[in-house]
């Protein structure tokens, strides 16, 4: 049986780090596609010489042409202009907007079948956009964002416990950006304990106030947009689409109805498997992370059309 087909679009450092990491998993092929010549080229040679140390017979090709991205399964969208000190995810709209209308509408021109996980900021929009632009189902595209953010949430919220990763049961909805991010504390667990239980609302405030900024932290550190923790959530929703593993993770689906949300992006919990977007969980919220999921659609409507303009 032959492997499931991947291409990135981007092969900058997101892109390559998903690359590696899913040459590392085996299960698929992967095309690093970018602009720059002999960009793609040497990062897919260089992961490719990689393989017999990790055991991976999965191919690696770099290139500068759509031709070769024919058949993919899956494509990631991580082209675009990454944020830089001082720039928010709404600076990025007009010049982005452009470059993921062409490289959706050249993927979907290869791969008519595909699945599109959007990743360029401002990443909520940039789904409207590509949605407008290609007319695809909802169940078709889908944007990383409630990953990237739940697994910050995650992390600062297991330092603060001192307790493991790993006990932590917690999520982000709404939109991916520092204003319109809701962190579900409702929702929120360590080892099955109500996060309320566990910790006074100061910290948690504490907590939710570091996540809110934490693509903003590593932006002032870095000169640039964090890569690592963002690869690593993407490809945990190609994983799940791949493999039709059926998870539920937080993620940007275009709603049609549910929170009483219609006819935009918004980060809520939804089930991945071969179909793309299977099912959206409406799970019960209180009535301000309801308003913030709201507030977050208005957010993504208004910023979308500035690009229209």
């Amino acid at each position: 049986m032959p492997r499931s087909k991947v291409t990135i679009a981007g092969a900058g450092a997101t892109g390559g780090s998903m690359a590696q990491i899913l040459l590392e998993k085996g299960y698929c092929d992967v095309v690093l596609l970018d602009v720059v010549e002999g960009m793609p080229q040497g990062k897919a040679l260089d992961l490719a010489h990689a393989g017999p140390l990790v055991g991976s017979d999965g191919r690696v090709v770099g290139t500068n042409a759509w031709e070769d991205t024919a058949g993919s399964d899956v494509v990631v969208i991580t082209s675009g202009v990454p944020r830089k000190p001082g720039m928010s995810r709404e600076d990025l709209v007009n010049t982005n907007a452009g470059i993921v209308r062409e490289v959706a509408r050249n993927a979907l021109k290869h791969s008519p079948n595909a699945i599109i996980v959007e990743f360029a900021n401002p990443m909520d929009a940039m789904c409207m956009i590509i949605r407008k632009a290609t007319g695809l189902p909802r169940n078709r595209l889908v944007g990383q964002g409630g990953m990237l953010d739940s697994t910050r949430y995650r992390t600062f919220l297991a330092w603060e416990a001192g307790v493991s990763v790993k006990d932590i049961q917690a999520y982000v909805l709404g939109g991916h950006t520092d204003v319109t991010m809701v962190p579900i504390v409702s929702r929120s667990a360590i080892g099955g304990v109500p996060l309320r239980q566990v910790l006074p609302k100061e910290r948690i405030d504490a907590v939710i106030d570091r996540t809110r900024k934490g693509g903003t932290e590593i932006v002032g550190l870095l000169g640039t947009s964090a890569w690592y923790s963002p690869a690593w959530a993407t490809i945990e929703m190609v994983e799940a689409i791949l493999l039709d593993r059926k998870r539920i993770m937080p993620c940007s689906v275009y709603l049609e109805g549910e929170y009483g949300i219609r006819d935009a992006y918004v980060g809520v919990l939804a089930q991945l498997g071969a179909g793309g977007v299977e099912k959206v969980w409406e799970v019960e919220l209180e009535p301000e992370e309801v308003a913030g999921l709201r507030k977050a659609a208005e957010a993504v409507v208004e910023l979308a059309s500035i690009a229209d303009v």
